[in-house]
């Protein structure tokens, strides 16, 4: 059941990445349809978030897999997306990239510096020799880990938020 659950935050990784990098293309062109930016980028970036924080939430309370304090924090970032996403999108307002942008961002430094230490463990970091910040509990693919996961998670809400502010429509 483990296996199956990390196969499919590998392949969710996948997709958010797509969403991330289809959208991205869009704003650099200026070219975000009325459909997205009205109707689907808030209620795409609250599921995001809420998938983030449930599939953290199964990690480390079914599979067991202990968070590191770097992982407290990626989930610091995260977790109050879904409340802030879900009731922009519910409102409709367009503003919310004013918060969801900055708080995504630092949880994507966040992810990075992670991932870096993953990487390079000789690097230290403010790792617990409990839960140690360079422990690879999934690499789904050879290459999406935990905190490539949350990273993926963040850009694609920092573009769907980007791409649902009004200044999307020129």
């Amino acid at each position: 059941m483990i296996d199956v659950v990390d196969r499919l935050a590998g392949l969710l990784t996948i997709v958010a990445i797509v969403i991330a990098v289809a959208t991205l293309v869009l704003l650099v062109r200026g070219r975000v349809p009325s459909w997205l930016r009205d109707e689907i980028a808030l209620p795409v970036a609250t599921a995001v978030a809420t998938v983030a924080t449930l599939g953290s939430l199964w990690m480390s309370e079914v599979a067991g897999y202990p968070p590191c304090i770097l992982c407290w924090y990626q989930r610091i970032a995260m977790y109050p997306l879904v409340v802030v996403l879900g009731v922009a999108a519910w409102r409709r307002d367009a503003q919310v990239w004013r918060t969801a942008v900055p708080i995504a961002a630092i949880g994507s430094a966040i992810s990075i510096w992670h991932l870096v230490i993953e990487r390079n463990p000789a690097l230290g970091g403010p790792c617990d020799p409990e839960a140690p910040c360079a422990v690879r509990w999934v690499e789904e693919f050879g290459v999406f880990t935990l905190p490539a996961m949350a990273l993926a998670g963040f850009a694609a809400i920092i573009v769907l938020s980007l791409a649902a502010r009004p200044t999307a429509r020129r």
